[in-house]
């Protein structure tokens, strides 16, 4: 006989998708969070015990990546399955003079996610970073931000309060849900409890504004127990889709002055570099994902697809990710090979053509690493035996270099 605990999990797995009601989709998107800086991807600095109970229950991608490290245009992925290119919203402001409202029709017409469950019958809560003025603006029927700029009256969750989420899920009244949990955190302003900055001392390797840092990953990793606890308590957990996401990297400058826009480090945030693109991604579905890592190469263009396909709502076309659901079930590997990206400057110069404020493009594919900036010379890294990027292999691996380079071409050429 099976027992209790097992049951409703295994008999999930013996009714097909289409027959099952869609699930809730809880998406949760850390903020400026290095992908080495969990517990789960090896570090022993942090403390991140909630996220690594999800990871421990999840199928986890390790080796994932957002295309653009930069906060706006990669929030905008990642609710549009899209590029950057493609959905325009490539930098943080606008051109000088130019009112932020003009930056706001690209994500009404874009294939926000919120608005293509929307039209299946899903209601929706934005929390947290929201840049696209009103969150009705990607579809959402509920929402924090009004304006817009970084989040403004949405970026109390998490640092002030949960309470939105509980009272939203709770008036839901039986229609599936979406919640968008994206709270500046660990972001800064890095200004933990002190509770948690006793945790991290001062020491000659951790001075004061990398401790800062790790006590506030410990921060949110709390909150993120606290949303994943409730749905416990509300037994939400078995009907609930789970995605875990980085909006981009950092890496914190500890020195006494700040050598790029803020406190982190030049080969993080803004930059092509693994330490601005690369994340981990987690996908928790109790009787559809199996837990485990697996090593494909994914992209958080890839959100959007994974969420419509569990959700059984059909893919647009303009979409440019795929479904990681089947893999995340432990099927087979992905048939893609490579994962591309581009980097914008911070302020826009040219709204409509993305390729004005272009700064960077890069492409992954197995081992290496092609990074091709609009001024100077192509570098290459073999990310698998040189994670940090230190070998710059472009003139030993001349004829790699041209062939990424075509597949770069390929995929979009910059203008």
């Amino acid at each position: 006989m099976l027992s209790a605990s097992l049951a409703p999990t295994l008999a999930l797995l013996l009714v097909p998708l289409a027959e099952l009601p869609p699930p809730n989709v809880l998406l949760i998107v850390a903020d400026d969070q290095a992908w080495y800086d969990f517990g789960f991807m090896g570090s022993k600095a942090v403390r991140t015990p909630h996220l690594d109970k999800l990871a421990a229950e999840s199928a986890v991608f390790p080796n994932a990546y957002v295309p653009t490290s930069l906060c706006r245009a990669s929030l905008a992925t990642i609710l549009t399955g899209q590029h950057a290119y493609q959905h325009k919203i490539c930098c943080n402001d606008p051109p000088k003079g130019v009112d932020r409202a003009r930056m706001h029709p690209f994500i009404k017409k874009a294939p926000a996610l919120p608005r293509l469950l929307g039209e299946a019958g899903y209601v929706s809560l934005q929390t947290g970073k929201f840049w696209e003025g009103h969150h009705s603006n990607a579809g959402f029927t509920h929402g924090m931000t009004t304006k817009g700029r970084h989040g403004d009256e949405g970026l109390v969750i998490g640092r002030k309060t949960l309470k939105p989420i509980e009272e939203f899920i709770a008036g839901a009244k039986g229609k599936p849900w979406l919640v968008w949990y994206a709270p500046m955190m660990p972001h800064e302003p890095h200004n933990p409890p002190e509770r948690l900055l006793k945790k991290y001392p001062v020491t000659k390797d951790r001075p004061l504004k990398l401790a800062k840092y790790h006590a506030m990953i410990e921060w949110f990793d709390e909150t993120v127990g606290e949303v994943l606890s409730h749905l416990d308590a509300i037994k939400q957990r078995d009907n609930t889709i789970v995605v875990f996401v980085v909006d981009n990297g950092w890496i914190q400058e500890t020195g006494p002055k700040q050598t790029t826009r803020g406190w982190f480090a030049p080969r993080s945030k803004l930059s092509p570099y693994d330490g601005g693109v690369r994340i981990p991604v987690l996908i928790r579905w109790p009787g559809h994902t199996k837990a485990g890592r697996y090593d494909d190469l994914v992209s958080t263009v890839d959100v959007v697809p994974t969420v419509l396909a569990a959700a059984g709502v059909k893919i647009p076309r303009e979409v440019s990710g795929v479904s990681l659901l089947d893999r995340a079930a432990g099927k087979e590997a992905l048939a893609r090979k490579a994962i591309f990206g581009e980097i914008y400057e911070h302020t826009s110069r040219d709204l409509d053509k993305p390729g004005v404020n272009l700064t960077h493009r890069w492409v992954r594919e197995g081992d290496w690493k092609l990074i091709v900036p609009v001024k100077g010379d192509a570098e290459l890294f073999d990310i698998t035996h040189d994670p940090y990027e230190k070998s710059n292999q472009a003139a030993k691996e001349a004829k790699r270099v041209k062939e990424l380079r075509t597949r770069l071409d390929a995929w979009w050429d910059g203008r």
